[in-house]
């Protein structure tokens, strides 16, 4: 299993390297300009100084090179330095270094540093979208089982025709209407997501329990649908098996047979499919977000699409595919914890 998880972490790096080349050049060839916003009684000379302070007076490889050096070296180490709050790691460098944006990924719409403002954002989206995904999977889960045991049960049919209206309805038609109807008609819930509020004593945190309700039930409604479902498929294929009569007849209680033996072996395709979906989780739900005013980094993509900011864009998109590589190799390394007779060594 080391050996296999070294292997594709090794295979990791040109596979991610291949990606930005491809981020890059596509976002390159994407039409606009950043200093379309900039008034146009500003005179051209200063315009062409904004361009080159933004590196775009540079050949597209140097460009690309300077990129990555940012985002794998400079902004790991900024990052780093944010945590620990120590300031060590730049005692080295000019006090103007970072203020100038000569060393980090400058946003072009905000003009300031693109990691800053995605560790901003993060906290917001991991609360909303983070904390759905979990219930998703807690109550998916236990209706997948139970649905397949008892299949073709009213329980079976009541859950499909639920998990069908998961599926069906988009989050923008499910968002509106629970803010229609628990915060206009019932006034129960907030209808808009304030994400200044600060959690300090138990009523602050009640108001943020309340404001976090309906974004995480739109949400979580998806997720169990999806995983639901795919959690019944795998519990009926392997009721049916061989070493399920085996275990019956050896005498065994079937809660034994069915939580361990049967679910053991089913959640190997679950896995791949939990494990997919977490980088969603950091990657935002745009459309959510947007509809419950949740200042996360899906509405923090979607902004820097509209105002053509490029850095950001680019910057978000590899985060997004570094997590997808990092979750399927997860994903793989569980295979071999759940099912024994997987080896890859």
């Amino acid at each position: 299993m080391l050996t296999f998880t070294l292997r594709r972490l090794l295979l990791s790096i040109p596979t991610l390297l291949f990606i930005s080349l491809v981020i890059f050049l596509l976002l390159q060839l994407a039409p606009g300009d950043p200093m379309a916003q900039v008034p146009l009684t500003v005179p051209p000379e200063v315009k062409q100084k904004m361009r080159e302070a933004l590196g775009l007076g540079q050949p597209i490889h140097v460009q690309y090179y300077k990129w990555l050096i940012q985002f794998f070296w400079i902004e790991p180490l900024v990052f780093i330095d944010y945590l620990t709050n120590t300031s060590s790691l730049f005692s080295w460098l000019p006090d103007t270094a970072f203020s100038e944006g000569k060393l980090r990924v400058i946003s072009w719409q905000t003009r300031s540093p693109v990691m800053d403002i995605v560790v901003q954002r993060m906290p917001q989206t991991l609360w909303v979208v983070g904390l759905s995904y979990v219930v998703g999977i807690v109550i998916a889960i236990p209706i997948g089982i139970y649905s397949a045991y008892k299949h073709y049960s009213v329980f079976d049919q009541a859950g499909t025709f639920i998990t069908m209206i998961g599926f069906s309805i988009p989050p923008f038609f499910t968002g509106p209407l629970l803010i229609v109807i628990f915060s206009v008609y019932l006034g129960w819930l907030p209808s808009i997501y304030d994400t200044t509020h600060v959690v300090t004593d138990w009523e602050s945190f009640k108001v943020q329990f309340f404001q976090m309700i309906m974004p995480v039930m739109v949400l979580a409604l998806q997720t169990t649908a999806q995983i639901s479902r795919y959690m019944r498929g795998a519990m009926l294929d392997n009721l049916n098996q061989d070493y399920v009569r085996t275990a019956r007849a050896k005498g065994l209680r079937e809660g034994v047979v069915v939580m361990v033996h049967v679910l053991r072996n089913s959640m190997i395709p679950v896995v791949t499919v939990i494990a997919l979906g977490m980088p969603a989780i950091f990657g935002g739900a745009i459309i959510t977000e947007n509809v419950f005013k949740v200042n996360g980094i899906g509405q923090l993509l979607l902004t820097a699409l509209f105002a053509n900011d490029l850095p950001m864009v680019m910057t978000l998109t590899f985060i997004f595919a570094i997590l997808i590589v990092l979750f399927n190799l997860i994903a793989d390394v569980l295979y071999g914890a759940l099912d024994p007779r997987i080896r890859y060594d």
